[in-house]
C-alpha cells in the first residue's frame, strides 16, 4: 500500500515501542480501546489480543479496508472517516464506550485538535496515550516558568508525562523529526464548570497574547482595563507586576478568573 504524504502517514514499526504503548495505556481485557489512524494494524494486532472492544477510525479506505479484513472478530470495528469531523458523543454512545482508553498515532499537525477535541468532550477518555512529535511532548509537559497555552489546557485536564522518546528509524517512512510516547491520565477533580471553563482559557489567551510583553499589559489591552486596575488584582492574587503568563500556575489562573 502506498504511503500518502498528504495525511501525515508515518507507520511505527518496532515491536518493543508497541509494548511500552501497551503498557503505559495500562490496557486491560475490561477495557475499551479507541485507536485512532491504526494504518497497518501494527499496534492493532496487540490492543485486539488485550482489550475487551476496538474501535478505530481511519481516514485512508484502503487502510480502513485493510484493516477491517484483518481483524475480523466481534471486539473489533471499523470507522472510516476523518476523526476531525464525526460526532464522537454519538458515536461512544452507540458503541457503549461510556469508558475507555485513547491510543493514538496521529499525523502531527492535528495535535493540538486532537487533544482539544477528547479532552474538553463530556465523554472523556481515561487515558490518553499519544504518538506525538518529540518536541510537542516536551511543551505540553513544561513546568511553571515556561508553560504556554497548550501545556496549561492540557495539564487543566489531567497529568502528562513522556513515556519514552521514539527515534525517527522506527518509523516508516523516516519521518524528519523525532518522536515521543505521551501519556494523559484524566483527572477531573477541579475542573470548572462549562461557563467558568470558557472564561478560564479566554483569560489565557489573552494573557499569552504577546509573549514578550508583561502579563499586565496583556490583560490591560485584552479586557480593555487600566493597568493601574490590573496590577492591584494581581496584588490580590500574590502576583508581582512584571509576572510574565508563563510563570504562572494553573491555579494562579483559577485566581485571576474570579476579578476578571
Amino acid at each position: 500500500m502506498k504511503v500518502k504524504k498528504s495525511l501525515g502517514q508515518n507507520f511505527l514499526i518496532d515491536h518493543k515501542v508497541v509494548e511500552r504503548i501497551i503498557k503505559a495505556g495500562e490496557i486491560s481485557p475490561e477495557d475499551n480501546v479507541l485507536e485512532i489512524g491504526p494504518g497497518k494494524g501494527f499496534l492493532t494486532k496487540e490492543l485486539v489480543n488485550q482489550a475487551r472492544q476496538i474501535l478505530v477510525v481511519e481516514k485512508d479506505e484502503q487502510l480502513a479496508d485493510f484493516c477491517q479484513n484483518e481483524f475480523q472478530g466481534d471486539n473489533f470495528k471499523v470507522i472510516k472517516g476523518d476523526v476531525l469531523d464525526l460526532d464522537w458523543h454519538k458515536i461512544l454512545k452507540q458503541h457503549n464506550f461510556l469508558q475507555y482508553k485513547l491510543i493514538a498515532n496521529i499525523p502531527y499537525y492535528i495535535t493540538g485538535k486532537i487533544l482539544r477535541l477528547f479532552l474538553e468532550t463530556s465523554l472523556q477518555p481515561q487515558i490518553l496515550v499519544l504518538m506525538v512529535q518529540k518536541e510537542v511532548a516536551e511543551r505540553i509537559c513544561e513546568k511553571p516558568g515556561k508553560l504556554g497555552i497548550l501545556s496549561l489546557s492540557v495539564q487543566y485536564f489531567g497529568k502528562p508525562e513522556i513515556v519514552e522518546i521514539v527515534t525517527r528509524e522506527k518509523f516508516e517512512p523516516i519521518p524528519k523529526v523525532d518522536s515521543a510516547v505521551l501519556k494523559i491520565e484524566i483527572n477531573n477533580e477541579n475542573r470548572l464548570d462549562l461557563k467558568k471553563e470558557k472564561a478560564f482559557f479566554r483569560l489565557i489567551k489573552i494573557g499569552f497574547a504577546n509573549p514578550r510583553k508583561t502579563l499586565v499589559n496583556n490583560l490591560s489591552a485584552g479586557l480593555q482595563k487600566e493597568k493601574p486596575e490590573v496590577k492591584k488584582i494581581l496584588d490580590k492574587v500574590g502576583l508581582e507586576e512584571n509576572v510574565r503568563a508563563q510563570v504562572l500556575k494553573i491555579e494562579d489562573w483559577k485566581k485571576l478568573m474570579r476579578y476578571f
